[in-house]
């Protein structure tokens, strides 16, 4: 049978031809190759090397990779993985905006309203937006810290309360728990806080914890809590108890930044109290990490007036600063984010991971502060428009 086709008219061509333009366009976008860059996997740094993503996707990591996808000059560049914030309070789309401009294509509520945290997780598909984890309420007393701030909150008053309490956040559909302790105001006893976690173990939920002081810190580590989401500033821990941190899978968030800048924006300080103070934290973080404990990146935005995206650079310039290595305050808030919270397949370029990349003018491996110099940004191969 014989079956004619009638010719189409040229609007309709002219259509045609712009959907399939459309379409190329698109696939190119996350469709090529970045070519003789240093590259930071997240592991280690391998010098003039390519990297082939297809689909949004990492699937190729050599020296030369032939292919007939656009080719992006990495000749002097360095690329590495796209950041992770793992302290924030987001209570916008725009605010999750800001965060991807800078690189920071992941971050990590960490107390919040859940209607809208829930709302906000839709996002984690829009490229220029940042995915977005969140604890939903944070597990805090009545009339304790995260009561303030003009919503209701759930609260805890004895460690029966936790199994509810956990259930109700599990329901709500958090990705990790977060408990704070922190005796300025009312808080939870420490008994209540180890319900509160073995209850969220018991749901797979990891469970970070608020906390103030040295003595509290040490506690909600016997009491089997992931990490910390602040460092203490009061005391100094002794060896042995940082020893003991240190035997374990313990991470902390030391929020170097908003700890700085809050001697002077809340506790209306001198720049001089607030510099020794500094050197104070970032003196305590080197001693955790000589001990080999995990230290990830967080700056509590939008506390102090610190923003979401750039301020992040200034947590890690912190960390090098304190004299952890480079390549390791570069972790920080890449590699090491994505384990500890297991975020599949992010936090590195690696082949079969997602293509989360930032391609840098400078080499912090060199210069630190040459983690502020970006080129370009791209999130699942798409680049972000900054």
């Amino acid at each position: 049978m014989l079956i004619t086709i009638k010719p189409l008219k040229p609007t309709k061509i002219f259509i045609v031809l712009v959907l399939l333009s459309t379409v190329t366009f698109l696939k190119a976008q996350d469709h090529f190759v970045v070519k003789n860059a240093t590259v930071f996997t997240g592991d280690e740094v391998i010098k003039k090397t390519s990297v082939l993503v297809e689909n949004g996707m990492i699937t190729k990591i050599k020296k030369r990779i032939k292919t007939d996808l656009p080719v992006i000059d990495g000749d002097g560049k360095f690329l590495m993985p796209g950041m992770t914030n793992t302290h924030v309070h987001a209570w916008m789309p725009a605010l999750l905006n800001e965060a991807a401009k800078a690189g920071v294509l992941n971050v990590l509520d960490m107390a919040g309203a859940e209607t809208f945290q829930q709302m906000m997780k839709n996002f984690k598909h829009s490229t220029n937006y940042a995915r977005y984890r969140v604890a939903g309420y944070a597990a805090t007393a009545p009339e304790g810290h995260g009561t303030q701030f003009g919503f209701p909150v759930p609260t805890l008053e004895k460690p029966e309360d936790a199994k509810q309490w956990v259930a109700d956040r599990v329901k709500a559909k958090v990705d990790h728990i977060k408990i704070i302790v922190e005796p300025w105001r009312a808080t939870l006893n420490h008994e209540t806080v180890a319900a509160i976690i073995k209850e969220a173990k018991s749901h797979d939920k990891k469970v970070v914890v608020h906390v103030s002081k040295m003595k509290d810190g040490y506690k909600v580590f016997r009491s089997g809590a992931d990490g910390l989401v602040h460092i203490w500033r009061d005391e100094k821990m002794s060896d042995g108890q940082i020893a003991e941190l240190a035997n374990g899978d313990f991470f902390v968030i030391p929020t170097i930044l908003v700890g700085y800048k809050a001697v002077t924006a809340m506790a209306k300080k001198t720049e001089e109290v607030a510099l020794k103070k500094l050197a104070w934290y970032k003196e305590e973080v080197k001693r955790l990490y000589d001990a080999g404990i995990p230290i990830l990146a967080g700056t509590d935005p939008p506390n102090a007036g610190i923003n979401m995206g750039t301020d992040l650079y200034k947590e890690i310039i912190f960390f090098s600063e304190a004299g952890i290595p480079n390549i390791d305050a570069l972790r920080s808030a890449t590699s090491l984010p994505a384990d500890k919270f297991e975020m599949d397949k992010l936090g590195y370029i690696k082949e079969g991971f997602i293509a989360d990349m930032i391609m840098l003018d400078g080499n912090p491996m060199k210069n630190i502060k040459d983690i502020e110099k970006i080129n370009t940004i791209w999130k699942a191969g798409k680049k972000v428009k900054r």
